[in-house]
């Protein structure tokens, strides 16, 4: 399996995956050139897309969903309180298919489990997919990690967790106090810190690699979101899992995960 975090943050969210030859996408909150452009940095054509898996309903990460479904005549799969909230985005899309958070579903030669996140919006879900062989998590927009949170990621071979602000830089940094509010609350982004802990209670043998997402441009610092996490798995011993970071101006590294054992989402 290969993954690509294809641009994240405020103003735009897409992530590539891919295996046996088909590929995905999670989120697309980028406009249909400005896709196509992120792949071709990677290598990859938008006309070899399955389909478009959604998180929720925010614009960041699906006002270019419904525009490359058009163009490329791809299946959108999201659950019903996302395709209720973001109707007036999504109504346009040739083929929209409703999943059940919590529940697996096949989508060749992959399999996807939807699992409930804690964030300000209609059912927002993250995704364990598999293709058989490995297993990646994907986990942004939350401001907790919840027990199911943690069972569902815990086994995955790469993930990809948000990592979207410094406490400190948050409170003085431009935005305003309800705004500050909204983003420490538990239904907000997740800090450096609590990302760290989060990825050092994942850790096990199997896990290849860690993306960190939905870094702040002005809340944050990508290296000291790297630093902090980095720094928490220094004091794990035995852990070799590599890290790298997101970007929202460019593509990120494209991850193959290897010889993995794979992940039961039940």
């Amino acid at each position: 399996m290969q993954f690509c975090v294809l641009g994240s943050g405020s103003r735009g969210n897409a992530t590539y995956v891919a295996a046996d030859g088909r590929a995905l996408l999670i989120d697309n909150g980028f406009s249909g050139v400005e896709l196509e452009r992120r792949l071709a940095a990677i290598d990859a054509d938008a006309a070899s897309l399955a389909a478009i898996l959604l998180t929720h309903a925010h614009s960041d990460h699906i006002k270019g969903a419904a525009v490359l479904a058009r163009k490329y005549q791809l299946p959108i799969y999201a659950n019903k309180g996302t395709i209720a909230a973001g109707a007036d985005t999504l109504h346009r899309a040739p083929e929209l298919h409703e999943f059940q958070t919590g529940t697996s579903f096949p989508l060749h030669p992959f399999r996807i489990h939807p699992f409930a996140v804690c964030h300000d919006c209609a059912d927002p879900v993250g995704f364990v997919i598999e293709d058989g062989s490995c297993s990646l998590g994907y986990c942004t927009d939350t401001g907790m990690v919840s027990r199911l949170i943690q069972h569902r990621l815990t086994g995955c071979n790469g993930l990809i967790i948000e990592c979207n602000h410094d406490p400190h830089m948050l409170k003085n940094g431009p935005y305003p106090v309800h705004l500050q509010q909204r983003i420490r609350s538990s239904q907000g982004h997740l800090a450096n810190e609590d990302a760290a802990r989060f990825i050092v209670d994942l850790l096990h043998g199997g896990l290849q690699h860690v993306v960190l997402a939905h870094i702040s441009e002005k809340n944050n610092d990508p290296m000291l979101a790297y630093e902090t996490v980095v720094a928490a798995l220094r004091g794990e011993n035995g852990t070799a899992a590599g890290v790298s970071l997101s970007w929202q101006d460019r593509t990120g590294e494209v991850i193959t995960l290897t010889g993995c054992a794979g992940h039961a989402a039940g």
